[in-house]
């Protein structure tokens, strides 16, 4: 059996390392430490940017090809588009330059040169562009105007593409993954000879972003339409995916939108119909970013470190060996090797830390941060004896059960072949309950609420999602968010709320007639 005095103890071991502050301690900070402890990502020198570390965008990567796979099986291809935008072209769409006017990063000068001192460079003042260019905040307009070389004729129809790349939305106020001047994202842009494909097509992405959060990310959310207040900048209807943080604040997740004829008006992007008449073409355009990551914190992890879905984990499985001496090291090195092909011969990923210098509970502690699903203990009795421990990073708590029994279900010293055996199906189960530890969490803090003081007293006691029947103006949400630092999150479709939520009702604030409730949070 392995050394019962290397076992975690959920705490950082001796040596330097910081434990993360406890949620109910400091939230904002416990996400922070996570971000830093688990290797995720890095403040950079650039103010507002941040560094994504390997072990950060591995989970990125997971998440792209997952839904890499989802837009080519819709029928949708990749394709790039440039960095840079000319400022002329975002001041075609009126309400779209308004929405992006204020974050824009813009160039001016196309080279440098040396300083007369010698001390340095500067911007050469003879190198002014002619016109500015926009450095990409979103690219609906560069997108646009190659559509019009593209789009003549209904046969040209639907075009479907998606772009993976970076934007650049000038914050000042940031925080890692959830709000940078620079970020990663996929944007799908899409055009249609008609109204109701368009449309269609708005609301097959928003079903295809809920598969990948609620299948993939295990982070269950709610689908909705957004206000006019809060739609996207030169949209006629944005939809989203919303989630429960564990403070109980919305995260949107994932946007969806229906452009109407909007950009191809701006662009004069015409075709002939079937019918030999020449028609704008209609649009929509969908996105999600590395924003994702912050969500899969902020949903699944705890006071101890990160946790991840198993099928978002690069890593399913991390070998820890545990010797003495040289001889129980060949035994016990001897016996890993095996361990890791037989895992890998299942298709997980698995890693053997063999980092010397390290104790095996400075490596628990380790593996424990960045959220590995499983952790197999391997040691020179284990060898002798035919078995293997095995740790899982998460169980599920049943009602009433203590932390022994609790620790007692996540490590199990179990026969070699019953743990090889057990692993696929922890893996399926943790994915399962982590989406059922998420859901339960959202279902316990939403409620129907029917007053403003019923509504101030749910936000004093730490809130949640308020349904609410709303019949208000958007001057009306404006002062709705001042006084009590919530929003609208979206006006959810049918059937996700609590009993009684889709009935028609009256507005909390202008008591007018309200056919439907809308879901309100305060949100990231």
């Amino acid at each position: 059996m392995a050394n019962p005095s290397s076992k975690s103890s959920g705490k950082a071991p001796a040596g330097g390392t910081t434990r993360i502050t406890p949620r109910a301690t400091d939230y904002s900070k416990w996400y922070l430490d996570i971000v830093e402890q688990a290797q995720l990502a890095d403040h950079s020198a650039v103010r507002g940017c941040m560094v994504i570390r390997p072990y950060g965008y591995s989970i990125w990567e997971k998440m792209q090809r997952e839904l890499d796979q989802r837009f080519k099986d819709t029928g949708h291809q990749n394709a790039y588009f440039p960095l840079f935008i000319p400022v002329s072209f975002l001041s075609r769409e009126a309400r779209h330059v308004e929405g992006f006017a204020k974050e824009c990063a813009v160039v001016t000068h196309h080279r440098l040169r040396a300083k007369t001192d010698k001390s340095g460079v500067e911007v050469d003042p003879e190198s002014r562009l002619e016109e500015p260019l926009i450095v990409r905040p979103t690219s609906e307009t560069i997108i646009w105007s190659a559509y019009k070389q593209w789009i003549q004729s209904y046969r040209d129809l639907p075009i479907l593409i998606n772009q993976w790349a970076n934007v650049v939305r000038w914050e000042m106020r940031t925080r890692l993954f959830l709000r940078t001047a620079e970020f990663l994202w996929q944007e799908g842009h899409t055009a249609h000879a008609t109204e109701a494909e368009a449309l269609e097509e708005t609301r097959r992405m928003l079903e295809v972003y809920r598969d990948f959060a609620e299948n993939i990310m295990a982070m269950p959310v709610l689908r909705g339409e957004k206000t006019p207040g809060e739609r996207f900048a030169g949209a006629l209807e944005t939809f989203s995916i919303e989630g429960m943080m564990q403070d109980r604040k919305a995260l949107q997740a994932g946007t969806s939108h229906y452009l109407g004829q909007n950009f191809a008006r701006a662009f004069d992007v015409q075709f002939l119909n079937a019918q030999g008449q020449l028609e704008h073409v209609y649009a929509s355009s969908w996105g999600v970013s590395t924003r994702l990551i912050g969500g899969l914190i902020m949903t699944h992890s705890d006071d101890a470190g990160l946790i991840l879905p198993p099928k978002l984990a690069g890593i399913h499985a991390v070998i820890v060996p545990i010797y003495k001496t040289d001889e129980e090291k060949t035994k016990v090195y001897a016996e890993c090797e095996k361990v890791m092909a037989e895992i890998k011969a299942q298709g997980h990923g698995v890693h053997w830390d063999k980092r010397e210098g390290l104790s095996p509970g400075s490596k628990y502690y380790d593996w424990e941060i960045r959220g590995v699903p499983l952790r197999i203990e391997i040691g020179p009795r284990d060898v002798d004896s035919g078995k293997l421990v095995l740790v899982r990073r998460f169980v599920l708590e049943q009602p009433g059960e203590n932390e022994k029994a609790l620790r007692m279900r996540k490590k199990q010293i179990l026969s070699r072949q019953e743990a090889l055996a057990s692993i696929t199906p922890a893996l399926a189960e943790m994915q399962q309950q982590l989406f059922q530890r998420a859901l339960a969490f959202r279902q316990k803090n939403s409620r129907l609420i029917n007053s403003m003081g019923e509504y101030d007293e749910f936000f004093k006691q730490g809130g949640g999602f308020a349904w609410v029947h709303w019949a208000g103006t958007q001057e009306d949400e404006e002062t709705m968010a001042k006084q009590h630092q919530t929003s609208i999150r979206n006006i959810p479709l049918p059937g996700q709320g609590p009993e009684g939520s889709d009935a028609p009702g009256v507005c909390i604030l202008t008591g007018k007639p309200s056919a439907r409730r809308v879901v309100m949070s305060q949100s990231y």
